[in-house]
């Protein structure tokens, strides 16, 4: 490959309560739009304060603050809020936010991964120093599997007795910042019993794959994020392809995202396929044609 893997990250910052910045990015934003009445929905999540009509769809309106255990806004603070109407895991939600600031453009490598003192719980996927203010960037996944813990079910996928043997005997490498989606991509290969290794972030994902590498026992699928801090899924997947003393393996990478833009840029680095998560049986069927190339 001629050229070295780089994206750039645009975000949407805004508050949530006080003063305090935080962040997402703007490939998962359909758009922004100030405050207005909502049908109440009953016995709904107590974060979820409604549904608004959205280009001729009924979408669940989060307030944020809620969410993350924040007091939640008051009537008054609504009058001036907006709703971020995101699109993430094919699903449409509005997030109520307090103030909407502005968008900046930065590097992944820049973004930092949040303290493990901050616990499983923290809806914080990274952490960003701009100017010397901290903006924290929102776990939307884990948010959203909060809200709607249904979401985190995946559905039995039905593979044939030499489909789940075929990948059994792969050596297979899962690579997330987000523990929802890491949790979702460990159920599957769990239920079929079928063994991984798993990491949260590209840079140890790389190490991995030196080191599996030179004991001989090269990793054969490697599955990872798109969006994370550090060495992003887009990097990882270049540098795989640019070392020519590795086993190349047969990379999926996937997105949160529904963005066709992400999923070209994928292919260009790299990867051998690109999928927008979480859809269980797209994974493992990509797994199996992972299977089939290794075999060639």
């Amino acid at each position: 490959m001629s050229s070295k893997a780089k994206q750039t990250q645009k975000l949407l910052l805004f508050s949530l309560s006080g003063s305090r910045l935080f962040g997402i990015g703007t490939l998962k934003i359909r758009e922004i739009l100030p405050f207005k009445p909502l049908i109440k929905m009953p016995h709904s999540h107590y974060a979820v304060i409604g549904t608004m009509n959205f280009r001729g769809s009924a979408v669940p309106v989060i307030d944020m603050a809620a969410a993350v255990g924040y007091p939640p806004l008051t009537a008054e603070e609504r009058k001036t809020a907006s709703i971020i109407i995101t699109d993430v895991q094919r699903q449409e939600t509005g997030f109520l936010v307090r103030d909407v600031q502005k968008i900046i453009e930065t590097d992944w490598k820049k973004v930092k991964s949040p303290p493990s003192a901050l616990g499983d719980k923290a809806f914080i996927t990274g952490l960003l120093n701009m100017e010397g203010e901290l903006i924290q960037l929102l776990d939307v996944e884990l948010l959203l599997a909060n809200v709607y813990p249904d979401s985190l079910d995946t559905r039995d996928v039905v593979l044939t007795d030499v489909q789940s043997e075929a990948l059994k005997a792969l050596n297979i490498l899962l690579v997330d910042d987000s523990r929802v989606a890491r949790k979702q991509l460990c159920d599957v290969l769990d239920a079929k019993d079928i063994s991984y290794q798993v990491t949260t972030n590209g840079d140890e994902a790389q190490q991995i794959l030196l080191n599996s590498n030179e004991r001989g026992k090269p990793i054969d699928i490697l599955v990872s994020d798109i969006e994370m801090p550090g060495l992003d899924g887009y990097e990882l997947a270049f540098n795989v392809r640019d070392n020519g003393t590795l086993k190349q393996p047969y990379i999926i990478l996937h997105t949160s995202l529904n963005s066709e833009m992400s999923l070209s840029y994928a292919n260009q680095v790299g990867a051998n396929e690109a999928l927008t998560k979480f859809d269980a049986d797209e994974l493992l069927h990509a797994m199996l044609r992972g299977a089939r190339h290794s075999e060639q």
